[in-house]
């Protein structure tokens, strides 16, 4: 049962640094096409470079309040690689 909850907590975890990396993809994408869009696409790319910063911020908020530290990573690739074993 203790298995269980650490495997979950694991899972979810990952899910949540895989959608800081998401986020920080997309941010960057929108300030790429923000630098080359004609103006009435301007604020468009605005609103979502607005909105994409506000993501990541709730989510590192998260990452923070769970405890999870950036040299974690290397430790969760790892576990879910044992997970994906079992």
């Amino acid at each position: 049962m203790q298995y269980r909850i650490k495997e979950e907590k694991v899972k979810n975890e990952i899910e949540l640094l895989k959608s800081i990396s998401e986020t920080k993809r997309e941010l960057y994408i929108a300030n790429k096409n923000f630098e080359t869009a004609e103006a009435e696409l301007i604020d468009y790319y605005s609103y979502q470079i607005k909105a994409n910063k506000s993501k990541l911020d709730y989510l590192i908020k998260q990452v923070k309040e769970k405890g999870i530290e950036v040299n974690m990573i290397n430790n969760l690739k790892i576990q879910t690689q044992n997970i994906e074993a079992i």
